[in-house]
C-alpha cells in the first residue's frame, strides 16, 4: 500500500468533525440555492452567519457538514412512526483548543415534510374515556378528518457537538433539540410534542463504522485534485439513540389544550428515557471545508463564503 500524503492525512483529521443523520417523520426537503460539483449537498451551509465569516483559519476554521438519511423509525412512547429520508445542515467552527462551536441556519438546522401518521386520529386518541373526545372518535369514522400529519422541527442549535464521534460508534454525536408538531383542523395549529422550552433532545451514535471517501476541488465546486477546497463522505452507518424522553404533547385542540389528555394517554406520553427510540438507516455524512489549517488565513471565513457563492448555478 503507498504512504498516505500529508494532504490526505490532513483530510481525514477533517474527517473527525463529520456527523451524521437525524431524525424526522417525513421526507426532507433541502431549501436553499442549487450549487454546483462538490458543493451540491451544502445548499443551507450558514457560510454567512458572523461565526463563520470570522473564523480566521488558524484558531477557528470553518467547515460546513449536511447529512441525510434514507428512511429509519423513531418510537416516541407507545407510538411508532416509519421515518423518511432527513437532511440536516450546520456550519462548524473548529477551535485550536479541539474544541468545537456549531452554527445553525437561520430557518433551522433540520428540514423535514410533513409526513401521514398511520391511523390518523383514530388511532392517535381513541378510544377514550374522556367525553368530549368519545364524541369525536365516533364522528372520525371514514372521515376526511381522520388525517393527521407530524413534522419534526428545530427548537434551537444543536449543540454538545463531538468531533470524534462522526468516525466512531456507541458516541453520542451531537445534541439536536427538536419538536413535533402534529396536524389536523380538530387538533388546531399549535399541536405539538416537545416545546423550546422543554424538547426532545436527540443524540444519535453510529452502530457501525462508516465508509469513508474524500475528494478534492476547485473554489466553485469543480472537481480538481489540486483545489484548495476539501470533501469528506462517511456512508453507510446505522445510527441509533435511545436515551432521549418526550414531554407530553401541548395546545391540541383548538389552540387551548382541550385534546391533551387524549393524546397523551393514548401514546403513553409523557415517556421517560429509555422507553423511547431512533432509529436511521443508511447516513451519509459530508463536510467539507479549506484543505489545510492557516489555508487562507486570516480570511478563511471569508473565502469559504466566497467560494460557496461562487458555486451557485
Amino acid at each position: 500500500m503507498p504512504p498516505i500524503s500529508s494532504r490526505a492525512r490532513l483530510a481525514a483529521v477533517s474527517a473527525l468533525t463529520a456527523l451524521g443523520a437525524f431524525a424526522s417523520l417525513g421526507t426532507a426537503t433541502a431549501a436553499g440555492p442549487a450549487l454546483n460539483g462538490e458543493w451540491a449537498p451544502f445548499t443551507r451551509c450558514p457560510v454567512d452567519a458572523p461565526a463563520m465569516l470570522a473564523a480566521d483559519g488558524f484558531e477557528r476554521t470553518p467547515q460546513c457538514v449536511v447529512s441525510t438519511s434514507a428512511s429509519g423509525s423513531i418510537k416516541l412512547g407507545d407510538t411508532t412512526v416509519t421515518t423518511g429520508r432527513t437532511n440536516l445542515q450546520i456550519g462548524v467552527v473548529q477551535n485550536a483548543d479541539g474544541t468545537s462551536s456549531v452554527v445553525a441556519p437561520a430557518s433551522g438546522a433540520l428540514v423535514a415534510e410533513p409526513a401521514t401518521v398511520p391511523g390518523g386520529l383514530l388511532g392517535l386518541m381513541c378510544p377514550s374515556d374522556i367525553f368530549v373526545i368519545t364524541g369525536i372518535c365516533e364522528s372520525l369514522e371514514n372521515s376526511s378528518l381522520n388525517k393527521i400529519t407530524a413534522t419534526m422541527e428545530s427548537v434551537g442549535a444543536p449543540y454538545a457537538f463531538d468531533q470524534t464521534a462522526g468516525v466512531l460508534t456507541d458516541t453520542p454525536i451531537i445534541a439536536l433539540p427538536v419538536r413535533i408538531h402534529l396536524e389536523n383542523p380538530l387538533l388546531g395549529s399549535r399541536c405539538y410534542i416537545g416545546t423550546a422550552a422543554d424538547p426532545i433532545v436527540l443524540r444519535p451514535e453510529n452502530r457501525q463504522y462508516p465508509a469513508f471517501g474524500m475528494s478534492f476541488f476547485r473554489g466553485d465546486g469543480t472537481p480538481d485534485e489540486a483545489g484548495e477546497m476539501s470533501r469528506i463522505d462517511l456512508t453507510g452507518a446505522t445510527q441509533n439513540d435511545s436515551t432521549f424522553a418526550v414531554p407530553g404533547a401541548t395546545g391540541c385542540g383548538l389552540n387551548i389544550g382541550l385534546i391533551n389528555a387524549a393524546v397523551n394517554a393514548k401514546t403513553g406520553l409523557p415517556s421517560a428515557s429509555g422507553n423511547n427510540s431512533l432509529t436511521l438507516n443508511d447516513t451519509r455524512t459530508h463536510l467539507t471545508g479549506l484543505n489545510a489549517p492557516g489555508t487562507a488565513a486570516p480570511d478563511a471565513g471569508k473565502v469559504l463564503a466566497e467560494n460557496w457563492h461562487s458555486a451557485a448555478e
